[in-house]
């Protein structure tokens, strides 16, 4: 490839808060629930990558070609992979749609085709337009919508068709609008809001972007597993990178059924090892409720990234157990840092 931007990218992340942020110069978009992904067209070459520059393109052969006829020929661009259905955004098929047999994925691109919602423009042609506002890169993403023949989405989830299909996704100034997308947690606010500064560059791999989402969440890794006392796995056991590539026990999540729990313990058998907890926080601290016994846990090479909800944290650890919501095979296990928890000041 010859464009003026290369993989290996981190794109830019966003860090949570608890409200919408308001006042001048903020800008609003829905928060897409799909696997992140960043787009290189140059010529008859197409690469999709995602936060962690793993190649997804094989997965997804429909978007490849897609984005393959599009008639401006080198761009770079940020954006999001999602699977579309008639009951909304399907996140456990987009992620079925990871799958290592070819057959499998052409099956499920015919099934469950993904669509491509692009947010963030970072080059064209030979001009790398990273260091530009936000303003102007949302104008030259504009531009270069036209060019691809790729419409804004709609303002209501109900009316996106399935796939495949090349969107932007749409923008306003205006908190009233962003609130009532927020509001709409069967549609277009279903994974929440992110917020930007007008004025903010492309800053590649920092969180300076703002989300606010409906529940608290967070992917973490899972670094060991406790076992329940009549069978399979009780608690996966989760951790939190510090800032020098430590990690730190921040709490458990038991919340299976006893099928689940069997079934835990074959996903989880071949990533047994050590290399996770250890130089940090550990689980192996004694318990009130054991009579001052260590509790035994078995540990796992951190290599596994779920996403969890909690209440609020307590110092560095959940307050209470969190709920497991779903598998992360799209995040690596380095990027599930402390830094998830930051909270930016109200404007």
């Amino acid at each position: 490839m010859t464009l003026p931007v290369q993989p290996p990218l981190r794109p830019m992340l966003a860090k949570s808060a608890d409200h919408i942020p308001s006042g001048e110069g903020w800008r609003y978009e829905p928060k897409w629930d799909g696997i992140r992904t960043l787009v290189f067209r140059d010529g008859d070459e197409v690469r999709l990558l995602s936060r962690d520059d793993r190649p997804l393109g094989r997965y997804f052969p429909e978007v490849l070609a897609m984005v393959g006829e599009t008639p401006v020929q080198r761009w770079v661009a940020d954006g999001e992979l999602l699977v579309v259905t008639p009951d909304g955004l399907a996140f456990d098929a987009l992620l079925q749609r990871i799958h290592p047999a070819e057959s499998r994925v052409r099956l499920l691109a015919g099934e469950w085709p993904a669509t491509l919602v692009l947010f963030d423009v970072l080059a064209v042609d030979d001009h790398d337009l990273r260091g530009l506002a936000d303003d102007d890169r949302r104008g030259a993403l504009e531009v270069l919508a036209d060019g691809l023949g790729a419409a804004v989405a709609p303002d209501a989830l109900a009316e996106m068709g399935p796939g495949p299909e090349l969107l932007v996704t749409p923008r306003t100034r205006e908190l009233a609008t962003a609130e009532r997308w927020f509001a709409d947690d069967e549609g277009m606010g279903q994974d929440g809001v992110i917020a930007r500064r007008r004025d903010l560059t492309y800053r590649e791999g920092e969180r300076a972007m703002v989300k606010i989402k409906h529940k608290r969440t967070i992917d973490c890794v899972v670094g060991g597993y406790r076992l329940h006392k009549q069978d399979g796995v009780g608690s996966l056991l989760l951790g939190l990178y510090d800032g020098d590539g430590t990690l730190h026990y921040v709490g458990h999540t038991s919340s299976f059924k006893a099928a689940e729990r069997r079934e835990l313990l074959t996903r989880l058998e071949p990533h047994l090892g050590d290399g996770g907890f250890g130089q940090g926080r550990t689980p192996g601290g004694q318990s009130r409720w054991t009579g001052g016994r260590e509790q035994a846990w078995v540990e796992l090479r951190p290599e596994l990234v779920c996403e969890v909800s909690f209440d609020r944290m307590q110092g560095e650890r959940f307050r209470h157990a969190a709920t497991f919501l779903r598998w992360r095979p799209d995040r690596d296990a380095r990027s599930c840092t402390f830094e998830q928890l930051a909270r930016p000041a109200r404007a």
